[in-house]
């Protein structure tokens, strides 16, 4: 098998969708794992997922779907993981073999929910993925915006160079620019965090806060991502790489953010539980404000925005209460 052109990807959503258009578009053979009959059966006779990114179309020629992850697993060298976080233990909890032997890539930008474990960790603890040829694909990147084609730039990251540059290679296109990093932890971290900020900025939004608070509030959120992320080990400087701060910014500000909406629905008055439902897409920030809140009082770390974030979905406190509060102590 040749290392580079074949790949399989796990998971069938919009981020997943775009993943494989990239990929394809490179001449890579991809095995797609779809769970979901009506998906599978729109991209082999349609050329097109008809749930995420429906306007995409996709070379089936390169593609070949099947809802056995052990098959998709074993049919490539390069397997890359595209789905919510919180269905990662049920999917591979159908993997009877392992990871071993394989470059992982995860494109989750979430967290194991209960679990207190980033993805790359949990697939290397469970699963057996290698801890040096494991790593990650992420934004700044709406998968809307790489569906339709515009300039977007990903980082691949990976303490191995040979595996950065295969990753590189497979998704690098006229509108992919790639750039490289080999800070797995302090990168995930982030990928994870900037969707609980989105979820902050959502709610002031949609409390009516207006664009001079907002500016302060990301500001302040850029400030606390970087304690978190020293506090993990990362340099201070690695906050500013678009890994980081571009897809804070991208999360908080887009109209693509799932997470920025959730906020919004809820600081306009929804509840939780009627705002999660409103969703067509997860929301990684609902399940990321739990960790992260696990994980800073766990380390010390003074994180006000992310703490008012998890009170108000976990523990019913008031948006319009906490976020006044919270604008006492901003600078």
């Amino acid at each position: 098998m040749s290392i580079g052109k074949e790949c399989a990807v796990i998971g069938y959503g919009s981020w997943a969708t775009a993943i494989v258009k990239i990929l394809t578009e490179n001449g890579v053979k991809v095995f797609w794992h779809v769970l979901n009959a009506e998906v599978a059966a729109s991209i082999q006779n349609d050329g097109y997922n008809c749930k995420y990114l429906r306007d995409v179309d996709l070379n089936t020629s390169l593609i070949e779907i099947d809802s056995d992850i052990n098959h998709v697993v074993a049919a490539a060298d390069v397997v890359v993981v595209a789905m919510p976080s919180a269905f990662i233990k049920n999917v591979f909890s159908s993997l009877e073999g392992s990871l071993k032997g394989k470059m992982v890539f995860s494109a989750v930008k979430g967290i194991i929910p209960d679990e207190y474990i980033l993805v790359s960790d949990y697939l290397i603890k469970y699963h057996g993925a290698d801890a040096l040829r494991i790593g990650l694909v992420t934004g700044p990147s709406h998968a809307e915006e790489v569906g339709m084609g515009r300039l977007s730039y990903l980082t691949v990251v990976s303490r191995s160079e040979q595996a950065q540059k295969i990753m590189g290679a497979m998704i690098e296109r006229d509108y992919i620019r790639v750039n490289y990093s080999q800070n797995i932890e302090a990168i995930e971290y982030a990928a994870i965090m900037k969707n609980v900020y989105a979820l902050a900025v959502g709610l002031a939004s949609g409390l009516g806060y207006g664009d001079n608070f907002i500016s302060v509030l990301i500001a302040n959120c850029a400030a606390e991502m970087s304690r978190f992320l020293v506090a993990c080990g990362a340099e201070r400087d690695d906050m500013y790489a678009s890994a980081c701060m571009g897809d804070l910014l991208v999360t908080c500000y887009s109209n693509y953010s799932r997470n920025r909406r959730l906020g919004l629905l809820i600081g306009r008055g929804c509840t939780v539980k009627s705002a999660m439902n409103e969703m067509t897409m997860v929301a990684e920030g609902y399940y990321a404000a739990k960790c992260i809140r696990h994980t800073a009082v766990r380390d010390g770390v003074d994180m006000p925005i992310a703490d008012m974030v998890y009170e108000v979905l976990y523990e019913k406190a008031s948006p319009r209460r906490t976020m006044r509060e919270l604008t006492r102590i901003l600078k």
